[in-house]
This record gives C-alpha cells, structure tokens and sequence, in this order.
C-alpha cells in the first residue's frame, strides 16, 4: 500500500516507522514547510494519506485530500464538531472516503467498551455521579482532549441523568488552574491537566458517598496510536465512505 503522509512530527516518524515494518510504501510526506506537495504526483499515487496535525488545519488538508482524490485517515482532533455534517455530505454525495477517530490506540477502543458497559449499569444508581479528567503533554493545543468528549458522548448516551459534558478546570504546564465550569447535575464535568509529556491519560470516576469506583486507562507512549492509524490505513484502502473505529473492529 502507498501512504502519505500529513504532519511529520512525533507522531508522523512512528507512523512511518509502522508503516514500513508492515511492508507498505510511504510515498510523500507533508509537513508546514512543502504544503506545495499536495499537489504534487507522488502525492496522487498515494492510496490512502495518514492525517496528524493541528485543530486550525486539520480540515483544510483533509479537503486536500478530497480533491486530490485520495482517501485519508485523520485523527486530529477539535475540529470535527464545526464541520461534522459537510464531511458526512460529502463522503455520501462526492464519493468521498475519510477515516476518523480521537483515538486510534486498540486499548482506548477496549476501554470505551468498558466505559459504557459501566454507564450503563451506573444509570440505575443515582447516588454516584460522574466526573472526568484528562491529562496530555504541553504541546497539546486543544481542551478537553478528543478521546475525552467521544468518551463523555458514550457515558452521557447510556446515563439518563447525564444531558451534556462541560469543560471543569483546565490546569497548565507551570500548575495554575482555572475552573471554567461548575458541572450542575445534570452535566458531566471533563477536567483537564496538561503536564510533561504524557502521551494520554482517561479516567472517569463514579463517586458516592459511600465509596468511589475509577476506571483509567494510561498510555505508555504512541507507539498504540500510530498502529492503530496504520491498520486504520488498512482498512480504508479497501472500504470507502465514512469510517471509524467500529467498522474497522466489526470485522475482527
């Protein structure tokens, strides 16, 4: 398989690596300095484009891609909920095939299982309520992370006491912490800490009076989500449409 490759920091030198460990090809790689080569030949061939960058360009490369007619996997985040419904349009009426996730680690799919299986036996007890909290490296731009809002979608869905997630606090590299939000009741508060450089950690909590329960899940490095993105790759060069995480463990 040829692969492209968009954004060639951290992320994009492991993708790489796992790319070419599994025998696939990478064929053009586009970082801030030669944005020219979306147009470029090499970048055309590619059968699917591996997308990692930044929130305020994320959707502008993955239109790129559409008009290059290349299919792309994406897992930047804090740019789908703006233009969530051009892109179902466009993969249902243009033809047009992206892969996305907030999360392509298998471990956080497992425990996304996990977390609605629990909300699901929770939602019949009242007296625990809910609250999370998200910590990532400094370089990371957005709050709360993507996986934490797909993960709060998926607790809120099976909790009918939960009607939304609110930004809590949000605490910066140097340990200042500003809380932006009170969650009310009927509000899942998502808190965030960006530390070091933590690759990711979820927890959601369940606290009562009478006891606590916490599930976590923690990332040991990226290693998880570039293999992840690269099995994702797999899998869309042979399928089109709009793609996620379910589809591609539906067939395992």
């Amino acid at each position: 398989m040829k692969i492209a490759l968009i954004g060639y920091g951290k992320m994009g030198h492991m993708i790489e690596q796992i790319a070419l460990d599994r025998g696939h090809d990478v064929v053009c790689r586009i970082d801030i300095n030669n944005q020219q080569d979306f147009q470029s030949e090499a970048f055309r061939t590619a059968d699917v484009a591996i997308e990692f960058t930044a929130p305020a360009v994320a959707y502008g490369n993955i239109q790129r891609c559409f008009e290059a007619g290349v299919k792309v996997v994406s897992g930047s985040t804090g740019w789908m909920s703006a233009h969530a419904e051009e892109v179902r349009r466009q993969c249902r009426e243009e033809g047009r095939t992206l892969f996305w996730s907030s999360n392509f680690s298998v471990g956080v799919y497992i425990f996304g299982a996990v977390n609605r299986y629990l909300a699901r036996i929770m939602n019949r007890f009242a007296d625990y309520d809910a609250r999370m909290e998200e910590v990532h490296h400094i370089h990371k731009l957005d709050h709360p992370s993507g996986t934490a809002i797909t993960l709060a979608e998926q607790l809120i869905s099976e909790v009918d006491r939960k009607d939304c997630w609110v930004v809590g606090s949000l605490t910066q590299p140097d340990g200042t912490t500003t809380i932006e939000h009170t969650p009310a009741a009927n509000e899942l508060g998502i808190d965030s800490i960006r530390r070091g450089e933590v690759p990711g950690i979820h927890s959601i909590r369940w606290d009562s009076e009478a006891d606590c329960i916490t599930i976590t899940h923690d990332a040991h490095s990226r290693r998880g989500f570039a293999l992840g993105a690269v099995l994702a790759a797999e899998y869309t060069a042979s399928h089109s449409g709009l793609l996620t995480m379910d589809d591609l463990f539906s067939e395992k």
